[in-house]
């Protein structure tokens, strides 16, 4: 089974910090994607959504699955793996966020694996969770 990787870059006209926070903030970051997202687990150091913090995401007709922070440095940095329920393994999100010129810029990227090896289940997921997550940042960044 082929590794599939999203990468997407976004920028933004508001400060670094508020766009972290929005992206990740795991109830804010649903409503970006128009996803089903609840936090679960709190994560530690002071930082609901930080370290540690566990999120439930429900996309119809895909049964609910579980994505844990594994890194957070505010407004530099989020990483975050599948942890439960998900047809995907070797699983890993990462944003990173930087400044420049008065604009945010967020560089997101995923990687994964199917669980199951079907011909073209690859890119099917490739684009099933990529195509929301453009759509949703970049109507976020039109909010700004």
């Amino acid at each position: 089974m082929a590794m599939q990787y999203i990468t997407i870059k976004q920028s933004f006209k508001a400060p670094i910090e508020r766009v972290f926070q929005e992206l990740t903030d795991h109830v804010a970051f649903g409503k970006i994607l128009g996803a089903n997202i609840t936090r679960i687990k709190d994560g530690s150091g002071g930082f609901k959504n930080g370290l540690g913090s566990v999120r439930q995401i429900s996309v119809f007709p895909a049964p609910a699955f579980e994505e844990e922070v594994i890194t957070f440095e505010p407004n530099k940095l989020m990483e975050y793996k599948v942890s439960k329920g998900s047809p995907i393994k070797n699983h890993i999100g990462r944003m990173e966020f930087t400044t420049s010129a008065g604009m945010t810029h967020l560089h997101y990227t995923i990687q994964f694996e199917p669980k199951v090896a079907l011909p073209l289940l690859g890119p099917l997921l490739k684009k099933a969770i990529e195509t929301p997550i453009v759509k949703g940042l970049k109507k976020l960044a039109n909010k700004y």
